[in-house]
Formats: structure tokens, C-alpha cells, sequence
């Protein structure tokens, strides 16, 4: 690093004196010697190259343009040795681009245009290539990080703005069309190129299971298993299709989706809208041929269907879909069992009741999965309630951990902001107002349970110290989908960086020496 640093102030120094040279010389009325190269297939001619009219900008020499290009690099890299401030780095790789920029610009002047060349221009063009690249090599992390702000930027305040202005539903819709084209695409790569950042400090093995990162895309917004090839690329490290049921379902009636920008939430209301176990089995097994590039999980739940009116039947259609899935022998890593969806027809069934749960695991156990489950928990039930569901999981080793948790129903909360609210006579709420009741379950099934159940938290994660939160309250994942609603794709990879920079700060070699820190 620090050789690095010193050949890249060495050649920004050389680029102040060639620049400088060329300025003396200009000003001095002199044409400085210019060998020419017998074996060039252009001609090298200094004077016809700076005495053009291509050397003059709003009058001023373009070499003064460079002393002043190759100063501010070198005001840039001493101020970052002095303060140690990421603003210097940012100001050293725009710099750094913007003369690279210019110097192809110049580049084709001289070889397309004067059709001859100076040699002190080509040097001068020599070196902004090589500061270029040493600083995007040297810098990698910080350029990444330039970058994902710039189209956090553009996204937050141009292109979001505009989505805001029509439907949920459609937005939503027309992103899924989206991200399943770019998925089955070469666009992939460069997607992948430009927005997937990953880090071994982030990288565990849970359940048997490799893990990429720590962020997954939670249940509930691919319902069609559509984006399974697409979210490897913009930093998700693990996804879960679904909530997929027995039975296909085309979704509440409308509005099934809407947002409320004050509270930073969504309003949610599409019942286990999806395709049904038959037909997702079949999309899952032609788009997983090769495997997935991160874990995927199927999230599970009961058919949203007056029909299933009793506990038994719930259990009969919930079985049934795990049949479906494990006869066609999907790649999925892990399933979820949703217990938890608020939005449901058949409201008779409830397996809040620990019997009525109790009886659920029962059956599932019959089947002898060797796929790890975690199970999706509400967030709207008092903590004895809670804890007695907990009680119930621990008891079955099949059940690897919990996802805490679903969605917020409290609608007089104050988290919620009342003039939204009344907007939507119907659904429950995502987002910010189901951060504070998650983080509370997260601390309390860590206390009580430590390690023997894994804890996937979920609810209200926009930027890395939400999810850092989680993780020190005990959470080894995280899930979300409204923070990337709100703050744009690139999200994902931002708080990878975040919480890497987060462990760095507190003294973690790894994720894992986080989890929990805050309840030990």
C-alpha cells in the first residue's frame, strides 16, 4: 500500500513537471525538441501538435489546464495523508477519471485530427493512465463505494420520485419483468461487475449452508420465483421465493400493495399471492438446473382459501406443498414455514396456538426433511406468546431457526404516520414501524435461546447500523425488501460495505464474532 501510494504521488509529480515544462515553454514562445520516431506510423511533430488551435482552451494553453489537474491530485492525496478522510479519496478518484477522460479526448486530436503527435503530450497522457489505474487499484473499495453513493444518489432523487407517482403494484410488477430479463441476460455480469460487493468477513456457514453475505431478499416480493438468477448480482447472499401455497392464488382484492413515504413503509395486503406449489416447482427446476449462485429458500404457507377452514386441513395443504417441492428434488438450500401472513381469508385456522403448531411440526417432521426450515414468526404478539412458540420450535431439531419477523398490524401505532394510514382500509405494514418490536423479539429469543436457534432478522433494515443492530442483538442473517423499496437497489451491497467497515471498527475479524455481542 504504501509503495503504491508513493509511485502514485512520484507520477503525479512527473505530470506537474511535464505540464509545467510544456507551460515555460509556451509562454517563452519556444517549441520544445521532439525527436522524431522513424518507426511511429504517424508523425512526430511537437510545433504543428502545440502551436494548433486544439492547444488553446477559453484561451488558456492546455498545459496550464494540466499543472492545474495534476495539482489538485496532489492537493488530494496530501490532504488524505494528513486527515485520513474517505472525502479525499472520492476527490482523487474523480480527478483521476476526469484526466483520464481528457487525455483520450487529446489522445484523438492528435492522431485523428493534426494526424502527428508530441511526445510531451503522449507522456502527459501516459501518466494520467497510469495515476488512473493505480488509484482505482489502490482505492478499490472506496471507488466501489463512490460509485453505489452516486446511483443511491440519482435513484433517491430522480428515479424514485418518478416511481412514486404511479401504482405500487405496477412498479412492483414492472421490476420483477425486469430483473428476470437482466438474470437471463449477459447484462448479468456487467450488473454483477458493477454492483455486487462481497467480503469473507460477511461469508458463514450456517446449518450447513454457505452464506455469500448476510443480506437476503425476505419472502413476499419474489412470490413467482422470477429473480432467482438476477440477485446474486446486486449483493443478495441468500433469497427466498414464496410465500408459495398448495393451492394458487391470484391475490386479494386491490389495493394490494401501497406506500407510506413518512413512516418509510409499505402497506401489504396480497395474501399469498403466487402460483401455487405445482407450477413454481416446475419454474424452479428449469431455472435451477445448474444451481443457484447463492442459497435459495421456498417459504411455505397455507393455501389463503375459505375451503381450508380447519387446523387438520391447514396441515393437510401445507404437507402437500412440501410433497410437491421434494418429489421434483429442487435445489433450494432451506425452507421457511410462514405461520405468520396477517392477510388471510381463512382466519379460523390459527397456529399462534401452541397445539395448533405443535400439531403443524409434527406432521412436517413425517416427511423427514434433510433441508434445514426456519420458521417465519409474528412480531404482533405479546412476548409470553412469543416465547411459547419458541418453546414449541426448539423441541423439533428439523427446525434450524425462526426469521423474526412478519408484518407490523397495529394501526393507531404511533410508528405509523395517521394521515397514510388512512389511505389504506385494508393490510398490514413493512418497514420502519416493525423495527423496534423485531429488535425486542431478536433480543429476548437470544436470551432465552442463544444459539440453539438461528435468528434471521427481518423488519425495517434501510442502511448498515440497522442491520449491525439486529446482528449484535443475535440476529446471523438478515432479511428485508422495503429499505430496497425506498433506497434503491444498490442497497444491498452498501450495507455489505457498512457493516464490513462496522466489524473493522469494533475489532471483528468476522461476522460471526458480532452476533449477539449486546445480549452476552
Amino acid at each position: 500500500m504504501k509503495l503504491k501510494t508513493f509511485l502514485l504521488t512520484l507520477f503525479i509529480i512527473l505530470g506537474i513537471t511535464d505540464a509545467g515544462y510544456l507551460t515555460y515553454e509556451h509562454y517563452s514562445q519556444v517549441i520544445p525538441p521532439c525527436k522524431v520516431n522513424r518507426f511511429l506510423p504517424i508523425a512526430s511533430d511537437c510545433g504543428k501538435v502545440l502551436r494548433s488551435s486544439y492547444s488553446i482552451m477559453f484561451g488558456v494553453p492546455l498545459a496550464v489546464f494540466g499543472v492545474i489537474q495534476y495539482s489538485f491530485l496532489l492537493i488530494a492525496i496530501i490532504l488524505f495523508a494528513i486527515y485520513r478522510k474517505k472525502i479525499f479519496i472520492y476527490w482523487l478518484i474523480l480527478q483521476s477519471a476526469i484526466g483520464a477522460i481528457f487525455s483520450l479526448y487529446f489522445i484523438y486530436i492528435q492522431l485523428v485530427i493534426l494526424n502527428s503527435i508530441c511526445t510531451y503530450c503522449m507522456l502527459s497522457a501516459l501518466l494520467s493512465f497510469t495515476i488512473f489505474f493505480l488509484v482505482n487499484k489502490i482505492f478499490k473499495k472506496e471507488r466501489f463505494i463512490l460509485r453505489l453513493s452516486i446511483i443511491a444518489f440519482i435513484y433517491q432523487k430522480f428515479i424514485k420520485p418518478i416511481f412514486f407517482l404511479f401504482d405500487a403494484e405496477f412498479i412492483h410488477n414492472s421490476h420483477i419483468f425486469l430483473g428476470e430479463l437482466l438474470g437471463n441476460s449477459y447484462f448479468k455480469k456487467y450488473i454483477n461487475w458493477k454492483f455486487n460487493y462481497s467480503s469473507t468477513k460477511l461469508k458463514q456457514k450456517l446449518v450447513g449452508i454457505n452464506f455469500e453475505g448476510p443480506i437476503g431478499l425476505a419472502a413476499g416480493f419474489d412470490y413467482e420465483s422470477r429473480l432467482t438468477q438476477i440477485l446474486y448480482s446486486i449483493g443478495f447472499g441468500f433469497q427466498s421465493v414464496g410465500t408459495i401455497t398448495n393451492l394458487s392464488y391470484q391475490g386479494n382484492p386491490p389495493p394490494r400493495l401501497g406506500r407510506l413515504p413518512r413512516s418509510r413503509s409499505l402497506m401489504v395486503n396480497k395474501g399469498f399471492r403466487n402460483l401455487g406449489a405445482e407450477k413454481t416447482s416446475k419454474k424452479l427446476v428449469l431455472s435451477g438446473v445448474e444451481g443457484f449462485m447463492i442459497p435459495m429458500g421456498i417459504s411455505i404457507g397455507m393455501s389463503n382459501n375459505q375451503s381450508i377452514d380447519s387446523t387438520k386441513k391447514a396441515i393437510g395443504d401445507i404437507v402437500n406443498s412440501f410433497k410437491i417441492f421434494e418429489k421434483l428434488k429442487i435445489k433450494n438450500s432451506y425452507y421457511e414455514i410462514n405461520i405468520s401472513c396477517p392477510n388471510l381469508l381463512n382466519t379460523d385456522v390459527d397456529f399462534y396456538k401452541p397445539e395448533n403448531f405443535n400439531q403443524l411440526l409434527q406432521s412436517i417432521k413425517r416427511l423427514k426433511l434433510k433441508k434445514p426450515i426456519f420458521v417465519k414468526m409474528p412480531i404482533s404478539i405479546p412476548d409470553r406468546e412469543f416465547v411459547s412458540l419458541l418453546n414449541v420450535v426448539i423441541k423439533y431439531k428439523f427446525v434450524k431457526g425462526v426469521i423474526i419477523g412478519n408484518l407490523w398490524k397495529d394501526r393507531k401505532s404511533k410508528l405509523l404516520d395517521k394521515q397514510e394510514v388512512k389511505k389504506f382500509s385494508v393490510g398490514s405494514f413493512s418497514g420502519k414501524p416493525c423495527e423496534k418490536r423485531s429488535n425486542e423479539l431478536i433480543k429476548l429469543t437470544y436470551k432465552k435461546f442463544g444459539k440453539k436457534l438461528l435468528i434471521i432478522g427481518c423488519g425495517g433494515v434501510f442502511n448498515g447500523q440497522d442491520a449491525y443492530e439486529k446482528i449484535k442483538l443475535g440476529a446471523s442473517l438478515i432479511q428485508m425488501i422495503t429499505g430496497m423499496i425506498y433506497q434503491g437497489p444498490q442497497i444491498i451491497s452498501q450495507i455489505n460495505l457498512e457493516l464490513e467497515e462496522l466489524l473493522e471498527k469494533d475489532g471483528f475479524k468476522n461476522i460471526k464474532d458480532a452476533i449477539g455481542y449486546e445480549n452476552n
